[in-house]
């Protein structure tokens, strides 16, 4: 018999008069994707973190006037143990939340661009709350992410037309002094690389930046530093998107709280693995955009929201 690494069991028991504290903990506890092997008796696969999640939750129980117990469980043989892995079995959270993917995406270009990214942000979220909480991830898990990736792509598009395509292409060292007192010419209506590399280059490389926003390359004036188009000195290169190349470009990646605030660019930009914050930044830039009424005023707030992001990443102790 092959032995399962180890499961905790929270035994719980509340008064029944106590209705309020029984619908927190049994929201709580499905919060955690507990597998329930009856009435009061919840099971996660062993962890530190699972079991002091547990263990608040048992506190909280006898809090409300109730009892509880958590304990260390084995399976006793191959047919247990694969009965108690099917309770944690996502592949109908998957499927629906790949229905929905797939419904965003025959309604998004007939959506209006802010419903849209809200939309959007929130399939986000859920695949992120969904992973968290799936201790077996199998093939439904990796083909909603590549249906996520998908729908990403194609509403990115929408969002941000003429997203430039990445070059295969070392990131070249440049000096800073280089590039002071500058004009910096990208495409008009900017998102976030662009909106978060205009406030990098102003704040870490050229103070003195002045921006053009500009309809296609063609437009660039003939002296200005380009970013993020085909064709611009800084763009997308490999795997990197405007932003990193930028960091990478003028020896910035040591900075850490930039790195945090590049993960969150990246995933809002291209997709990949999900970042905590990306959708917070995502609604809060949205709602910037809604209230500029140029590319100017959309710099200016974008300006003091990357501020109070990076300065948050950089007040934490372990960031």
């Amino acid at each position: 018999m092959n032995r399962e690494p180890g499961w905790l069991a929270l035994i719980i028991s509340l008064p029944t008069r106590n209705a309020t504290a029984r619908v927190r903990v049994w929201r709580a506890l499905k919060a955690l994707g507990c597998g329930v092997l009856r009435d009061g008796v919840y099971l996660l696969p062993r962890g530190r973190e699972l079991e002091r999640a547990l263990e608040h939750e048992a506190g909280e129980v006898r809090a409300a006037g109730g009892q509880a117990n958590l304990v260390t469980v084995d399976p006793t043989d191959d047919r247990q143990a694969l009965a108690w892995r099917r309770l944690f079995d996502r592949t109908a959270d998957y499927a629906r939340l790949s229905r929905e993917l797939q419904a965003l995406t025959a309604a998004a270009r007939a959506t209006p661009p802010a419903p849209l990214a809200r939309k959007m942000s929130a399939l986000r979220c859920n695949f992120a709350e969904l992973g968290a909480i799936d201790f077996f991830p199998g093939p439904a898990r990796e083909q909603a992410g590549n249906a996520l990736e998908e729908v990403e792509r194609e509403t990115a598009s929408i969002l941000s037309p003429g997203e430039p395509h990445a070059v295969a292409r070392p990131v070249a060292r440049r000096r800073r002094a280089d590039f002071s007192r500058r004009v910096w010419a990208t495409r008009r209506h900017p998102w976030v690389d662009r909106l978060a590399s205009a406030w990098l280059i102003r704040r870490f490389i050229d103070r003195a930046a002045r921006f053009v926003w500009i309809a296609n390359p063609a437009d660039c004036p003939a002296r200005a530093v380009g970013f993020d188009f085909d064709g611009a000195e800084f763009t997308h290169a490999g795997n990197r998107v405007t932003f990193e190349v930028l960091l990478a470009a003028f020896a910035l990646e040591a900075d850490r709280a930039l790195n945090r605030l590049a993960m969150a660019v990246h995933y809002l930009d291209i997709g990949g693995i999900p970042v905590e914050d990306a959708a917070g930044l995502n609604t809060i830039l949205f709602g910037a955009r809604g209230h500029a009424k140029n590319d100017d005023r959309l710099l200016a707030e974008a300006m003091r929201i990357f501020d109070l992001l990076y300065g948050a990443y950089k007040d934490e102790k372990n960031p």
